[in-house]
């Protein structure tokens, strides 16, 4: 089994009202990866994955290009702990 990780994700630009979040959210399950997203009041999308190393990767490359109506301008990722997040939801 590969080595879970974890990413916290902070993107910005036109990320909110472009259905960033709702694409996320439909990557993420197609690449079998748990966690969250949500919008902060700043502009930016906020989000956590966690699963397989490559698969968690391949989530923060998603993210420079994001839904196809968003201008991604900047994506900040930090690796944590894995914490044990089960399937994917959109927060409010």
């Amino acid at each position: 089994m590969a080595t879970r990780t974890r990413a916290h994700v902070f993107v910005s630009g036109t990320v909110q009202g472009v259905y960033y979040r709702a694409n996320t959210r439909d990557t993420a399950a197609e690449m079998g990866v748990d966690g969250w997203v949500k919008n902060l009041d700043d502009g930016r999308v906020e989000a956590i994955f966690e699963g397989p190393k490559d698969a968690v990767e391949g989530m923060v490359e998603w993210c420079y290009t994001g839904s196809p109506a968003a201008d991604v301008d900047d994506v900040t990722v930090e690796y944590e702990d894995p914490r044990g997040e089960d399937g994917f939801e959109i927060r409010y």
